[in-house]
């Protein structure tokens, strides 16, 4: 029960070994380890209505990070990623770890922040949604973290201390992205081909670090159907979760499908695509939310529609909203792809799609990735000076 939640969090890189405390209450309330704090910790599962709880100092740079935030903070960190929009919200902060200080957070909100003690999140249903939500509070304080750093260092408003935090981060960085391998190559021949193609790719993006917890999708069409991860799956999971949705929506399959079918639909009938993939690497995202311009009146709806055209090394970035309004994913994206490598959605993530296989969608998606990062440090030396 718990070894595949510790697993899953000690592979992404979001918890040490030995620091990850797990709580699931069945018949009876099990934990995977004991621990000085278990007694105000099942009172949480007295006051509220919960069945799973994870309690963790995330691991390095994700914990310098946090705690930074949340000390810097009035009681509230508010990312503006998308999926904190959409899915979170804002992150609260308990400056003391004690039942009376964390429940009435955690009744408005999935998690709460200790500083110096780590992240609270629970579950429902289980802790896959503690998992989920555990991620998605490392993903969203990591990017809110390097795009205010960048900001305030070309305000020249970045002071000694978060100029030693950002140091110690830097060092605990992964590498970058490499992938000296290859996907499967298509034509496939078959359903059953490019069901395991997908579950390949799919793994792979995930172990490269260029997804987190079940966000990102992944698809491929054979000129009928439109095989898709459905939503709310974990792309190194995707064997029972890939959903055939015929090209002439003639199936009701779709609405168990990523809520990005639309955009990945036309690509599909836009761009010529076939292997479509969306990650939501920290640098592309990162960069995708740093603009220079001064005075801009629209600064607050970037995310649903930004009127200046951007680019990262030639890489466009768009802006749009999950579904099929009119300021939808699905309205830019598929526009903006055609003659690119990809597309870095504000704030989001990025498309990548291929004409065979996921060969191409897999190596651009990195090197996106990888260019990103370099651009980033690239701005900050520039605005050091």
């Amino acid at each position: 029960m718990f070894q595949t939640t510790e697993n899953k969090m000690i592979r992404s890189g979001l918890v040490e070994p030995d620091a990850l405390l797990m709580g699931s209450l069945d018949a009876h309330l099990e934990w995977n380890k004991p621990c000085d704090n278990i007694f105000e910790l099942e009172m949480l599962f007295n006051r509220l209505n919960i069945n799973a709880l994870i309690f963790s100092q995330p691991a390095e740079p994700y914990r310098s990070i946090i705690d930074y935030l949340a000390e810097a903070s009035n009681g509230t960190i508010t990312p503006n990623d998308c999926e904190t929009r959409t899915f979170i919200h804002d992150l609260p902060v308990a400056f003391e770890l004690s039942p009376d200080a964390v429940v009435p957070l955690l009744k408005k909100r999935k998690c709460v922040i200790v500083p110096g003690h780590g992240i609270i999140t629970y579950g429902t249903v289980g802790l896959e949604q503690a998992y989920v939500t555990f991620s998605s509070v490392c993903f969203a304080c990591f990017v809110k973290f390097f795009v205010d750093f960048l900001f305030l260092t070309r305000k020249r408003q970045a002071d000694q201390k978060l100029g030693q935090v950002f140091v110690r981060v830097v060092q605990a960085l992964d590498p970058p992205v490499s992938f000296n391998g290859s996907l499967t190559k298509g034509p496939f021949k078959s359903k059953k081909h490019i069901y395991e193609a997908i579950q390949e790719a799919g793994r792979l993006v995930v172990e490269h670090r260029l997804v987190d917890s079940y966000f990102g999708n992944i698809s491929f069409s054979d000129g009928q159907t439109l095989y898709i991860s459905q939503t709310g799956s974990s792309l190194d999971q995707l064997k029972d979760a890939i959903d055939p949705c015929p090209l002439n929506g003639s199936s009701c399959v779709p609405i168990t499908a990523s809520s990005e079918l639309p955009t990945h639909l036309k690509i599909v009938q836009h761009a010529g695509s076939r292997a479509i993939l969306h990650g939501h690497p920290k640098f592309s995202v990162i960069l995708s939310m740093d603009c220079d311009l001064e005075n801009c009146g629209c600064r607050d709806k970037c995310h649903v529609k930004c009127p200046h055209e951007r680019f990262v090394r030639g890489i466009p970035i768009v802006s749009g909203e999950v579904g099929s309004g009119p300021s939808a994913l699905c309205n830019t994206v598929p526009k903006a792809i055609g003659e690119h490598q990809g597309v870095i959605v504000y704030g989001h993530g990025v498309f990548t799609a291929g004409n065979t296989d996921f060969n191409r969608p897999f190596k651009h998606l990195i090197q996106i990735e990888n260019d990103c990062r370099a651009e980033y440090f690239n701005r900050l030396r520039l605005y050091s000076k």
